[in-house]
């Protein structure tokens, strides 16, 4: 049987340039009774479309909308905006989709769509023909919304910047041409346009250290950067900045929402802006503010060029880039809120709307609305603009905003839902890192580890375990603490109890992170006891209030010696635990060097000092606090990454949890004076020291040793060996593990800084920077090949842990608990090493 001819358009909305000089355009609206294509063209230049159009002119007796409907094509000129429209009648629909042909179209060209059809709103039904809505596949954006009754759909009035009006109300004829933003054209039919593209790192899981950042926030300040670069997509890509990155020695750069956004109603309410981005405006076209003045000049396609050319610049520079997407719901928040796209398209179709009630919509995002993922095209624009990302911009992996509305059916989530499986089965997505925020704010929203291979989580449980334990359990001067063995031991091992779930999946699933842009920065989270939002405007009730922070005695900053070392010791523990547990660490841009928010754990509104990182620290002549933290921290990232810990594939899986595969061959656990944990020990909430042995059967093993206690603490490690310390998070405060009964001191007076004080040249300050770090990594990880380690821990509950070790009543219980005097006429155990209070420390085999 001969195959039909394919149909004339695409299956999939857009606007494809055609080679006859003109565009293809399609939209989907299942319920409208009709749409037009809008093109908007200058008045003073000469119309595309002079001879197909019919000019139409004010007549008091019939609207502009009924005007409209006469023609298949007609245009009218608007003289207070210097703009003709001309609008094109679709045909449709057709399966649910508009179709139109133009006849002439160009790169650059501004559109976009009006659709007419009932105004019902209590049953969740808003067409309104006078509202001027993008193209949902448009690549490029321009304009922003205007808080005017004309952005709204229904009758209103705006005073004082409150809208005062009913959504269930009569519908609006206010034109929102001019006061919202319309699409524009992208030509991207070059072939030639992936030349020269660099190779994509395609970093390993077990290799992945990932660094948060907000592309304005990181660089809008800094001082090595022209004031035009700051704050921009260039200012990233720029050379000196990619040196400071890779200094640090992260792979993989995770950026808050890049999409082109639009501020909440009761942002634009109060006069606030929306700095994080998760309030989509564009799924395909990148946030205009982040180019810089010159791009944003030249038009939508130089905005995209310059993201396209940051991306290379990353990639060239050995960086993988993950996009941080917002998929569960969009700007339009709820049924108050403007029209701008997809509620003026077909409301129905594209919001979940409560079974009880259609004129309402279903909230599982705490933003007013949520995208139905059970309706199968709402999942596949998802998709589409997915590749699109993926493909022309050179995107290398996604991390899912509330992952959790993205994969409900009825209302309840399963991790096989659709839409998972089509992003798992896409021979292009499902090569790429995908990760999961696993909760929302629906029905049984918490969801961590239910997610499927080959999907990432955000691990909370690993976030509120390391504040409980290095925070909340010190702070309270107590010697017992909330966290147990068994917990600790868990969140180490990558948390099997949670992504031990099916064959293949193992610790490299579990995004482990202690800070990240929602909450306290690392070191606000040593300094505030309680969040500090005022300056959001809400009184102090917006962000959670459940932190497991700590302030040490002194709520906010302090000038206390003893105060500061507290905080900088505990912010190591936590940065030490995160970066030498199996899983994936996640990092915040700035924790690296003590950077705050002064409290504020709900910054997103906040897009000034509050929230951009302040770089000021360079400035100075002598080693400061941010210098040796910054030290510290790149020092242990090239120290993970040179030990090759993190295989998966002999690490956990699903069968572990059954007792198979040998499940206690990698690791052994020994208290302090040696001897094995016995079942009792493992839920004493009274022990916080143990020591945690990495085993290999080819390479050299490692110990991680955390001394839970306030008082230094002498460890009897593993006798069959020799060992000595790489990394102890007391160094920041001049103090590391002691061979013997003593805690080594090291001196931190004299260090000068790289940095020049008046910094007359910041890119040669900067330059000079990375260079100083560098060299350190360099040091840290300059190993004999041999001395790699590779290892996997097959389970986490109390059963797999004791192994090879002595049981207790075979070991010497003499140890000290506290570090007495060494003398000549003491000899030293060889085994033994003193570890300093309230720290975490890293062995190495000789």
């Amino acid at each position: 049987m001969k195959n039909p001819p394919l149909h004339r358009y695409a299956t999939r909305p857009g606007l494809y340039f055609t080679d006859d000089g003109g565009a293809d355009a399609v939209v989907r609206s299942e319920t409208a009774d009709q749409v037009w294509l809008c093109v908007l063209e200058p008045i003073d230049e000469p119309g595309a479309f002079f001879q197909d159009a019919i000019r139409l002119f004010e007549d008091p007796n019939i609207s502009f909308i009924q005007q409209i409907h006469e023609f298949p094509v007609c245009t009218r000129i608007i003289e207070h905006l210097y703009l003709r429209e001309t609008l094109f009648r679709m045909t449709g629909p057709n399966y649910g989709l508009w179709y139109v042909h133009l006849p002439k179209a160009w790169d650059g060209m501004r559109y976009g769509y009006r659709v007419d059809g009932a105004w019902d709103p209590k049953h969740g039904v808003r067409f309104n023909p006078y509202k001027f809505l993008l193209d949902p596949y448009g690549k490029g954006i321009d304009g922003s919304m205007e808080l005017t009754p004309a952005a709204f759909s229904y009758e209103c009035d705006v005073v004082d910047r409150k809208v005062i009006g009913s959504a269930y109300g009569a519908m609006s004829t206010v034109d929102s041409l001019g006061h919202a933003p319309v699409s524009v054209a992208i030509d991207d039919r070059d072939i030639h346009k992936h030349e020269a593209d660099p190779q994509h790192p395609h970093v390993p899981w077990r290799k992945t250290v990932i660094y948060e950042m907000h592309v304005k926030g990181f660089t809008a300040n800094a001082p090595w950067l022209p004031e035009s670069l700051r704050g921009t997509y260039a200012g990233l890509a720029h050379p000196t900045t990619l040196a400071y990155l890779q200094g640090l020695g992260i792979t993989s750069i995770e950026l808050l929402p890049i999409m082109a956004k639009q501020d909440e109603l009761f942002l634009q309410e109060h006069g606030r802006k929306n700095y994080w981005g998760y309030s989509t405006l564009s799924y395909f076209a990148p946030e205009p503010s982040y180019a810089t003045k010159a791009a944003q000049e030249k038009g939508a396609a130089a905005v995209r060029q310059e993201v396209i050319d940051m991306v290379r610049a990353l990639h060239e520079a050995g960086f993988e880039v993950i996009m941080d997407v917002v998929y569960n719901h969009t700007c339009e928040g709820g049924v108050e809120g403007p029209t701008v796209c997809w509620r003026g398209l077909d409301d129905l179709a594209y919001y979940r709307h409560q079974k009880s009630n259609t004129g309402r919509l279903e909230d599982t995002t705490g933003c007013g609305n949520t995208l139905d993922f059970t309706n199968t095209h709402v999942a596949t624009f998802a998709i589409d603009s997915l590749r699109y990302w993926a493909k022309r911009i050179g995107i290398d992996g996604f991390r899912f905003d509330l992952g959790v509305s993205l994969a409900r059916l009825e209302g309840e989530f399963t991790h096989h839902h659709p839409f998972l499986y089509a992003l798992r089965s896409d021979l292009l997505l499902g090569n790429l890192k995908l990760i999961m925020e696993p909760w929302d704010l629906g029905n049984l929203g918490w969801r961590t580890g239910q997610f499927s291979v080959p999907f990432a989580e955000w691990n909370d449980r690993f976030r509120d375990t390391a504040r409980t334990f290095w925070l909340e359990d010190v702070d309270g001067g107590s010697d017992f603490g909330r966290i147990s063995l068994q917990e600790m031991a868990t969140r180490l091992c990558g948390s099997a109890d949670l992504f031990a779930t099916e064959p293949g999946r193992g610790a490299p699933a579990s995004i482990n992170f202690v800070s990240c842009h929602d909450g306290f920065t690392l070191t606000d989270l040593t300094r505030y006891r309680s969040k500090h939002n005022e300056a959001n405007g809400e009184n102090n009730n917006d962000g959670s209030s459940v932190n497991h922070s700590a302030n040490f005695g002194v709520e906010g900053v302090s000038d206390d010696p003893d105060v500061i070392t507290a905080r900088e010791q505990a912010a190591m523990n936590m940065i030490g635990m995160l970066l030498l547990s199996l899983g994936t660490p996640m990092m915040l841009a700035g924790d690296e060097f003590r950077n705050t928010q002064d409290g504020n754990n709900n910054a997103y509104c906040q897009d000034n000092d509050i929230t951009w990182l302040k770089w000021d620290w360079m400035y100075s002549t002598n080693k400061t606090r941010e210098m040796r933290r910054l030290k510290t921290v790149s020092r242990l990232v090239a120290l993970r990454k040179s030990l090759d810990l993190y295989h998966h594939e002999d690490f956990f899986t699903r069968l572990t949890q059954l007792g198979l595969l040998k499940p206690s061959s990698r690791v052994q656990w020994f208290l302090p004076d040696g001897t094995t944990p016995m079942e009792r020990d493992w839920f004493d909430l009274g022990v916080r020291s143990f020591t945690m042995r990495l085993l290999s059967n080819s390479e050299v093993d490692v110990c991680i040793v955390v001394n839970g206690t306030a008082d230094d603490r002498a460890f009897r490690l593993p006798p069959d060996t020799h060992w000595t310390p790489k990394w102890c998070s007391a160094e920041i405060n001049g103090r590391r593990a002691g061979h013997g009964t003593q805690v080594e001191e090291c001196d931190l007076d004299g260090d000068t800084a790289v940095w020049t004080q008046h910094v007359p040249n910041a890119s040669e300050t900067v330059r000079k920077l990375v260079e100083e770090v560098a060299m350190q990594r360099t040091e840290s990880s300059t190993e004999n090949e041999a001395d790699a380690i590779e290892f996997a821990m097959p389970v986490t509950d109390h059963a797999a842990n004791g192994t090879s070790s002595a049981p207790r009543d075979e070991v010497s219980a003499d140890m000290p608990d506290a570090p007495v005097d060494d003398t000549p006429d003491t000899p030293v155990d060889d085994n033994v090493w003193t570890m300093p209070a309230l720290s975490i420390t890293l062995m190495k085999q000789v």
